[in-house]
């Protein structure tokens, strides 16, 4: 179990480059860039269009649309999928909307989908609550074992949490740890039952075995938990996605044993991270190491919450080959590059189970201020994080400078904490 975070920061943040594997020449990286960019593949949706208007949906705040969804969408399976619109106006929806290959679900300007929050409409699915399978309420937009599948448009997708759902986090812990210690004893996931009586809060999208997809230039609002989940997906195009969203575990983006991911041109405010990637939590993350979350690419997004990327704290099965270059952070950030906080030591958890971390690559990054230390690395003294370089990185001001402990092969180049000191005179 490990988790990479930064130090505090404060005002602006440019992150250049960093990268997650061997250590490469920049036209190396760029290869390699190109090469995970060209292998995704987008969503092939039929020429067929329908309006959600047309089955009956009312978009008027106060009607429910939940049929209107389902019709519209089972005559879009009928026809081997299209484009559901949805026009402007605010259309209610209690219960989930239950996606369908090959489909387009296009929310145009000015469009609101706004959730309601009774549990009781929202059945069981198979999904994952931190890292651990089990079956739980439905997200709110949920799409299983698909090809084919965007969300795209101006729209808004609300769930309307805040008031509702948001109240269930404080009863959450005992369900927690009973899904861990489903974990850890390999209780059959089937009988890893939640959902009525219990308190697991869940995402707003969330797809789960889904191949080609893309997620284009929504907003995201008032999230139970997570706000878009990707789960042991492959092919992820999300671009120019924004968000509003400050509730408890109001992560943006989370990719979990999910593989050939494309990220950029998005804009975030979020409560919780904004993008993390993760791999599955203790036994039954390792359990899949030959799924780990790999060949992702981050550029050109603009940051803001609580914290900015992380690399798990789930993160069982590995992550490997991420690169990150073009975005900035700004506003307050408890964390900002989760890369100069590295650490195999999340909270205690993991014990017996030390993480390997290797071959991080971190260069041309400027910070107006960490509040805390500037950077941190910490490894175990039986398993030392190893080969990390850091190059031309500035931090303007900070409390601390470094922490560097049971680690190897940490290179460091250009690293200015503070002013930078000048040439040394004889002057007394």
């Amino acid at each position: 179990m490990v988790n990479l975070k930064p130090f505090y920061i404060v005002c602006l943040l440019l992150l250049t480059q960093i990268t997650f594997g061997q250590q490469l020449t920049n036209a190396q990286k760029q290869q390699k860039i190109n090469a995970i960019t060209t292998a995704i593949t987008l969503p092939s949706i039929p020429n067929y269009t329908v309006t959600l208007t047309k089955f009956g949906g009312i978009g008027n705040g106060t009607t429910n649309n939940k049929k209107a969804f389902d019709k519209a969408l089972k005559k879009l399976k009928k026809n081997n999928g299209g484009t559901l619109i949805v026009p402007k106006g605010t259309y209610l929806v209690n219960g989930p909307i239950t996606l369908i290959s090959n489909v387009n679900l296009h929310l145009e300007e000015g469009a609101v989908i706004k959730f309601g929050s009774n549990p009781a409409n929202y059945p069981l699915v198979l999904t994952s609550w931190e890292g651990t399978m089990l079956y739980n309420h439905s997200p709110l937009v949920y799409g299983y074992n698909l090809t084919n599948v965007a969300i795209t448009g101006k729209g808004v997708i609300d769930g309307e949490a805040a008031n509702t759902w948001l109240q269930w986090k404080p009863k959450e812990e005992a369900d927690k740890l009973a899904s861990r210690t489903m974990n850890h004893q390999s209780t059959p996931v089937e009988e890893r039952v939640f959902g009525n009586g219990h308190y697991l809060r869940p995402q707003l999208v969330q797809l789960v075995n889904c191949t080609n997809i893309l997620v284009q230039d929504i907003k995201m609002e008032d999230s139970p938990f997570w706000c878009l989940h990707l789960l042991k997906c492959t092919n992820v195009t999300i671009q120019g996605v924004r968000y509003n969203a400050y509730n408890k575990n109001n992560d943006g983006i989370d990719i979990e044993y999910t593989k050939n991911v494309l990220i950029e041109n998005v804009t975030f405010n979020n409560g919780d991270d904004n993008i993390a990637i993760k791999a599955g939590r203790d036994h039954e993350g390792r359990a899949n190491a030959i799924t780990p979350s790999e060949n992702i690419v981050i550029r050109n997004c603009l940051f803001k919450g609580l914290h900015a990327l992380v690399i798990g704290s789930e993160m069982s099965a590995g992550v490997q080959n991420v690169f990150v270059s073009n975005c900035k952070a700004h506003g307050y950030l408890k964390r900002g590059i989760y890369c100069f906080y590295i650490t195999a030591n999340y909270h205690g958890e993991g014990n017996g189970y030390n993480s390997k971390i290797s071959d991080i690559y971190i260069n041309n990054v400027t910070c107006q201020e960490a509040t805390g230390t500037a950077v941190i690395i910490q490894g175990y003294t039986e398993s030392k994080v190893t080969n990390v370089v850091l190059s031309n990185i500035t931090v303007q001001q900070a409390n601390n400078g470094t922490s560097i402990t049971n680690t190897e092969n940490v290179v460091v180049n250009n690293l200015i904490i503070g002013k930078e000191a000048t040439v040394p005179t004889s002057v007394k």
